[in-house]
């Protein structure tokens, strides 16, 4: 069949090929395209990335298609609904190994020029972005599951032969026996390589069969690598391994339903991680602080936007992937699978998967599945219709509950109203309240000594009255039972002061998650002018008596956000004492770490959560400037720069260093500088590197900032984690900022393609931004360069606001209240 014309069409990144007569249904027709494309430098596409071994750079090649890349390496129908099967062949120098997503079938001999061609077994059908490749000289070490599936670790061979790798490998072999379990569907590839590259764009991505991770989310030394990078690798795998049937297996059919697997993805971090090391909590604990309480900030913004959003150009899609899709996405499917129970979620999910394999679904593919599951129980909740509610619109609700001191109504009932939850009160004014949510609240009641569950209650309109059995004047009421739901809870001022009370009193009769809930809604609801100024900080008083890691840490999250707003101002030493008024105690009772080499053994075990709050009590007590805290630090470094020898407990290590270059002079600046240099353990580099941004000496911080974007010294995906560092000490606030604007260009020409990057970039350096002139100095920027940054800008300056607002109208109440503290008893 003769082509007509054909042309390149750059506006929707199309190449539009003109045949002479039109084509026939169900016909087959060949297209043969011969097209060449270079390896970038950039790293999307098909890219190239470099490491040192004994002094030599060594060159690899690899890919990284998702979303839209691709394209860029050869012509394909690069849209996640165009499923094909692939088979490829490299050719390449016979010292490189080549991998992709399935086994090499067949391997050429030498050519004369010293190259070899692998033949790859032919994929399943497979969206675009799934499909991988990479030529490397690297090493692996491998295992097999009890079914006969292949898995290998690859990495550079001093990293296999040092044994980083190994504790990735023993995860991974567990987590897909897990996955098969709990979805009830085999793994479908007959292999599953990790590779761990010096360079990429993001934590990992999860081609099918051929999952890439930059080496700090994957490579583990034992000997200094603390519990919490440990964690954070074991989520990444999580996560990724989960992809192999959400988004690979069954694909989500566009972009705007990118949530469908990210989401699913990052609820079962909580979940798989639950399951390789149950003594961590993750879901029913981790889940609140990390996720929920993490993506509620950004979802109370009015620059926020539903979870489900419109793609409809090139240059949306990237804008959906962000931690609205991921965290919020994440926090949705956790509130249904509480709704559903645990038996009815899996059988829906089964279902779902085994209907769509090789394919691709929508959300009300899933819906409706998990409805067909609650029928078949005989429970008839239209999940659709109570789901739309949640990923249709933006935000969340804030639903309050009041205890009914009317005389028409007896004691016994309650008013439970919702309404949108907003940071602004300008904005709250100006917003016509019409959205509404299906709440499913549940509701416990109690006293000084018991506590009592009641059921759950739909919510659908504004304003509801509900019966409440056991309630007296003296009960208080708690809503959102450990947080399974996606919203935040107020209550009428009497209920505060009743829950106080109870934690002031018998903290333990209230759980642990719920605890950490209450702190984290009242910080919130104060912040955002639903509550007095003072309710927070009463609250958070019994924390001297807190023994769990949990509440510790909602309450220094919530610490550090008034910490951001109130560094810069004349009274700030009171809120820094009061801080260090609450720590003192349980610090000291807590003391430091023990030294002893660290061995995966001890990392692991019950003590997971001791150690969490030890080295979170640290944190706060260096962070707010405890004396003996700041001594402790001085002494591990002192002793590591004499000695050469570092005794610093790998839990504590970014605490310590970062406290020492604050602290200390130049020479240890440049000591640090020196080992960043010299380390190979990557978790360590990581560290080393956030601790020279912590000095106080603007001369080094400047430096610093230089060196990262102009030298080779700084990896390429650590220079924005670098900016951000910097401007989170406020020594060097203006210098981060300052330094943003005047290489802006550059710095968007090198990240803003990479999709997390330049939001992370944009939210890390403004947020810190608080007084009218550096508002102006946001606003004049984004006039100025008229940024493409996506939604990141529209929401930094919304946060700006906010900061500038809460000093408008909080402020003065807020330092009142520090300087003359009620007692519990009185309110």
């Amino acid at each position: 069949m003769r082509v007509h014309r054909h042309f390149a069409f750059p506006a929707n990144q199309m190449y539009v090929v003109v045949l002479h007569r039109e084509m026939k249904p169900m016909r087959v027709y060949r297209l043969n395209v011969s097209f060449d494309a270079a390896i970038e430098d950039e790293l999307l596409g098909f890219f190239r990335s470099s490491y040192t071994l004994q002094r030599e750079r060594r060159y690899l090649a690899v890919t990284q298609f998702s979303p839209i890349h691709a394209r860029k390496a050869f012509p394909c129908f690069d849209e996640p609904v165009y499923k094909a099967t692939f088979s490829l062949a490299l050719r390449h120098d016979q010292q490189y190994t080549s991998l992709s997503n399935m086994p090499v079938e067949s391997s050429s001999l030498p050519d004369d020029d010293g190259t070899v061609t692998n033949r790859f077994a032919r994929t399943p059908r497979m969206s675009t972005y799934y499909l991988a490749w990479a030529v490397c000289n690297f090493t692996y070490k491998e295992t097999q599951t009890d079914g006969g599936v292949t898995i290998r670790l690859y990495a550079r061979p001093d990293a296999i032969s040092s044994g980083a790798g190994d504790y990735a490998l023993h995860i991974t072999k567990r987590l897909l026996g897990f996955y098969q379990d709990y979805f009830k569907v085999q793994y479908s590839l007959p292999k599953l390589d990790l590779l761990a590259v010096p360079k990429h764009p993001y934590a990992a991505m999860e081609n099918w069969g051929l999952s890439v991770f930059v080496e700090q989310k994957i490579l583990l030394d034992a000997e200094v690598s603390s519990s919490s990078y440990q964690m954070e690798l074991t989520m990444v795998v999580v996560h990724e391994i989960c992809h192999q049937w959400f988004g690979d297996l069954v694909t989500p059919v566009w972009w705007e339903d990118v949530w469908l697997k990210e989401g699913f993805a990052h609820f079962f971090e909580y979940v798989g991680t639950d399951f390789l090391f149950p003594k961590w909590n993750m879901e029913k604990q981790r889940f609140l602080t990390d996720v929920l309480h993490e993506v509620m900030l950004l979802d109370g913004l009015s620059s926020s936007h539903p979870i489900s959003q419109e793609v409809e150009q090139a240059t949306d899609i990237n804008r959906v992937f962000d931690w609205i899709a991921y965290k919020k996405g994440a926090a949705l499917i956790r509130m249904l699978a509480n709704v559903m129970g645990q038996p009815l979620f899996q059988k829906g999910l089964n279902d779902y998967l085994l209907s769509h394999m090789y394919g691709n679904a929508a959300r009300d593919d899933l819906w409706r599945k998990l409805s067909q599951a609650m029928r078949s129980e005989g429970r008839d909740i239209d999940i659709g219709e109570m789901m739309d509610r949640w990923t249709l619109q933006m935000g969340y609700p804030v639903v309050t509950i009041s205890k009914n001191q009317s005389e028409q109504l007896p004691t016994r009932y309650i008013t439970i109203s919702q309404e949108h939850f907003l940071y602004g009160q300008e904005v709250r004014n100006s917003n016509n309240d019409s959205l509404r949510w299906q709440v499913p609240l549940t509701v416990a009641v109690g006293n000084m000594s018991t506590t009592s569950l009641q059921s759950l209650i739909w919510i659908n309109n504004r304003t509801e009255t509900h019966r409440i059995a056991l309630m007296g004047d003296n009960t208080w009421l708690l809503g959102n039972v450990n947080q399974t739901g996606y919203f935040r809870v107020n209550y009428d001022l009497q209920n505060w002061k009743l829950l106080i009370q109870q934690l002031h009193g018998n903290p333990q009769i209230i759980s642990v998650g719920n605890r950490a809930g209450l702190i984290d809604d009242a910080f919130n609801l104060a912040r955002a002018g639903y509550l007095p100024q003072g309710i927070p900080l009463q609250l958070i008083g019994y924390l001297p008596e807190e023994t769990s890691f949990l509440p510790w840490h909602a309450a220094s999250r919530a610490l550090y956000q008034l910490d951001k707003l109130l560094d810069r101002t004349e009274e700030y030493s009171l809120f820094s004492d009061y801080v260090l008024k609450q720590v003192a105690a349980r610090y000291h009772q807590m003391g430091w770490p023990t030294n002893g080499p660290g061995s995966e053994g001890s990392v692991l075990q019950a003590s997971y959560q001791t150690e969490e709050l030890q080295r979170e009590l640290i944190m706060l007590a260096c962070s707010f400037g405890n004396k003996q805290c700041h001594r402790q630090a001085v002494a591990y470094i002192s002793d590591w720069i004499s000695s050469n020898k570092n005794r610093i407990p790998p839990n504590i290590r970014d605490i310590v260093y970062c406290t020492g270059v604050s602290l200390m002079d130049e020479d240890v600046w440049e000591f640090i500088w020196m080992k960043f240099h010299s380390s190979s353990a990557v978790s360590e580099k990581k560290i080393l590197l956030e601790a020279l941004t912590c000095s106080d000496n603007t001369f080094l911080l400047n430096r610093l900032l230089n060196l990262s974007l102009t030298s080779d010294l700084v990896p390429e995906q650590d220079v924005i984690d670098v900016i951000i560092h910097v401007g989170r000490n406020p020594q060097g606030r203006n210098l981060a900022w300052r330094y943003f604007r005047e290489k802006w260009d550059i710095l968007n020409a090198r990240y803003g393609e990479a999709l997390f990057m330049n939001s992370k970039l944009i939210s890390g350096v403004t947020e810190f931004l608080n007084t009218e002139q550096e508002l102006n100095e946001l606003k004049d920027f984004i006039q100025s360069s008229g940024v493409g940054a996506g939604p990141a800008l529209p929401r930094a300056l919304e946060i700006v606001e906010g900061n500038v607002r809460w000093h408008r109208l909080h402020r003065r109440q807020f330092y009142q209240w520090l300087r003359k503290p009620p007692s519990p008893a009185l309110g």
